[in-house]
């Protein structure tokens, strides 16, 4: 019966985007040529957005050209003792990519967030993954404030986290609150920022139910961009406050 359904379920669902492809027709985001099946991204302009590569980061994903044939930890990662085990962003930074991201965030763009969440998915090809994969680890996005939450009308990360969940068959668990509104990061240094967010997070409700029922090995903390690590730093901090063993981070793009 649930096999019935869930085939059922997709073939209704192929036909509602057949029908809006044809009566609202989505077109990329960056080159606007007309797309099928929900895309707002080609094939053409993803294989444009610069991936990183090794040799990066092992700690923050940040690339470094020249011949490094062993794995390191770059000179703004050197001494800092981050809450999180890593974190692997899958774009490098660009004008394109930033651009895509800005447009998801700022201009309400959430018709972007598959699109997104299928990058971002790249990101579990790099075996230190394997682990989170196989223990069903939950995907856990970085919270917004709720003021910030009502201005924006969503959560960019947790739209991410929702499409990846699906992606991957991982389940997503808002375990995160934040109590505090913050003043925003974008021109802030490393130091700064941390002071800035220092007692804005908290674990919520749905954090401490999991917690109560099925406690995990691990959590994958999900966001949009990683630039200096604070905000997922912060984040990891309450995350292993609360037992939560093994912290790692995904984002879509390398600020």
């Amino acid at each position: 019966m649930k096999s019935f359904e869930k085939t059922g379920e997709s073939v209704w669902k192929k036909g509602t985007d057949v029908l809006l492809d044809l009566l609202f027709p989505p077109t990329c985001e960056i080159c606007h040529q007309v797309q099928q099946q929900g895309r707002y991204l080609c094939e053409h302009c993803n294989k444009n957005l610069p991936r990183i590569a090794e040799p990066c980061c092992e700690k923050c994903g940040e690339m470094f050209e020249g011949n490094i044939q062993s794995s390191f930890v770059c000179p703004n990662c050197a001494g800092l003792d981050y809450a999180f085990s890593f974190a692997r962003p899958v774009l490098d930074c660009s004008d394109a990519a930033r651009e895509l991201i800005h447009h998801f965030k700022y201009s309400r763009a959430i018709h972007l967030a598959r699109d997104l969440a299928s990058i971002a998915a790249e990101a579990f090809d790099d075996p230190r993954f394997q682990r989170a994969l196989e223990q069903r680890w939950p995907l856990v996005p970085v919270p917004l404030h709720w003021r910030r939450r009502q201005h924006r009308f969503f959560n960019q990360s947790e739209e991410i986290a929702r499409h990846l969940g699906k992606m991957l068959d991982l389940p997503v668990v808002p375990a995160l609150k934040r109590i505090r509104a913050t003043e925003t990061q974008t021109h802030l240094s490393r130091k700064k920022r941390l002071q800035n967010l220092r007692g804005a997070m908290q674990l919520s409700r749905h954090g401490k139910t999991l917690l109560r029922k099925n406690p995990p090995a691990g959590a994958v903390l999900i966001d949009d961009v990683f630039t200096t690590g604070a905000t997922v730093h912060e984040c990891a901090k309450i995350l292993h406050a609360n037992r939560f063993e093994n912290v790692v981070v995904v984002t879509v793009m390398r600020g």
